[in-house]
């Protein structure tokens, strides 16, 4: 198993070599150099159509082809049981196109969940006529089912959607881990509440903010549908979608009429991925491979480092955090967000930013596409949202006492 060393992560990632200190990790990561010079060895190399029968052609098919295999075996999955596409939006929205169901069918969603993976279910519900039920959270700070009930700790648990699942229910959708609370949910254990129900129930999961964090089994799990962005995952502006057999056989194909319509790629491929940017993905998987141990471990310490910062002001009534307070990684991956008494957050991270040190740390405010999350369940300005810091590995306990730092110096001064 190798070893993690952050000197040697740091190393991997060319963009730490400057001034700027990313903090906005769950907008997007910062990319390997190793995927960087496979995309331009790629267009530099092999940039032809696929397919054809000669020398470079042949080689941009294989090339091609293994980073779909990469990408599949990475969740365990095979190659005809994944799509790579522009982003997990997209993907999501091309998936509510090639499903059908009948007038009168249930879909639950959750407002915790980013618009990504709400927004296509409504449409698909408008366009066949069907009914939505909300699927509201359990909380350690409220036992209310109302989304007009506003907590700090919203979470998805298989008690609370049971009740909701009915005879009429076909497709049931929610995220891993909350791109604002960093709260991981139990799909295994949701996805095994709704099989035992009905195992044809399609069970579709938002996983962009959980798959920088921890290695991804889709069968384990036992999705249906499961989405991420590989450009939030150390690498190139992609993503994957996996189907189930299950799934694959609900999905009906966009592609033209004379194309095969066997995989999930030839369904919803749509004339492919960008060539150059899949070659980039068996980078990310070599990368990761082994690393997952040390990963979590060292989210674990820069989690607790500044949970324990905001936990010690939020006692004292000055800030609140949402999501889990605890840095149990079981619980939680280091995505931290939070509001200051007495501040906008907006006014907040922008007080940061005048500051001499405080400039060169890239944090954010704002709703971060979870506006019901933000508005009705946190019961937030669905614009001015919270402050948001998001970690991954490559971030170091050093930076986070700087931020903290300026952090102090900026409360101070009002």
């Amino acid at each position: 198993m190798a070893t993690f060393d952050i000197t040697e992560v740091r190393a991997s990632f060319p963009a730490l070599n400057g001034e700027q200190v990313y903090l906005d990790n769950a907008g997007g990561s910062q990319t390997l150099k190793t995927v960087a010079d496979r995309i331009r060895d790629y267009l530099l190399s092999t940039n032809v159509q696929l397919g054809a029968s000669y020398s470079t052609g042949k080689k941009s098919t294989q090339i091609y082809n293994e980073g779909y295999a990469a990408a599949a075996a990475y969740v365990n999955a095979s190659p005809s049981e994944i799509v790579l596409g522009s982003s997990t939006t997209q993907l999501f929205r091309n998936l509510s196109y090639a499903l059908d169901f009948s007038p009168g069918d249930e879909l639950i969603l959750s407002p915790l969940d980013h618009e990504a993976n709400i927004a296509p279910w409504i449409d698909l519900a408008s366009r066949q006529n069907l009914t939505i039920k909300w699927w509201y959270h359990s909380s350690s700070s409220s036992s209310s089912s109302s989304a007009s009930s506003s907590t700090s700790n919203p979470k998805l648990t298989p008690s609370s959607l049971t009740p909701l699942l009915s005879p009429k229910t076909r497709l049931v959708a929610c995220t891993h881990a909350s791109n604002i609370l960093g709260t991981i949910h139990d799909v295994q254990s949701i996805s095994s509440a709704i099989r035992s129900f009905d195992p044809r129930i399609l069970f579709a999961v938002d996983a962009v903010a959980y798959a920088p964090h921890r290695a991804v089994d889709v069968k384990q799990l036992g999705v249906d549908f499961y989405s991420f962005s590989w450009y939030k995952v150390y690498g190139p502006h992609l993503s994957i979608l996996y189907a189930s057999p299950n799934g694959l056989a609900a999905v009906r194909s966009l592609g033209h009429h004379f194309n095969p319509d066997k995989t999930l790629q030839d369904k919803l491929g749509l004339a492919g991925a960008s060539y150059e940017l899949v070659s980039g993905v068996t980078e990310v998987t070599e990368y990761l491979r082994g690393k997952w141990d040390g990963i979590k471990q060292q989210e674990a310490e820069l989690q607790g480092r500044l949970l324990g910062w905001l936990n010690g002001l939020a006692g004292q009534g000055k800030v609140k955090v949402y999501g889990e307070t605890s840095a149990d990684a079981e619980v939680r991956v280091p995505t931290i967000s939070f509001t200051v008494d007495g501040w906008k957050s907006r006014d907040f991270v922008e007080a940061v930013e005048r500051d001499d040190v405080g400039r060169k740390f890239g944090f954010r405010w704002g709703s971060f596409y979870s506006v019901r999350l933000v508005g009705e369940v946190l019961g937030l300005d669905a614009v001015d949202g919270v402050v948001r810091v998001s970690l991954v590995h490559y971030n170091t306990v050093d930076e986070l006492n700087e931020l903290i730092g300026v952090f102090e110096k900026v409360l101070a001064s009002k």
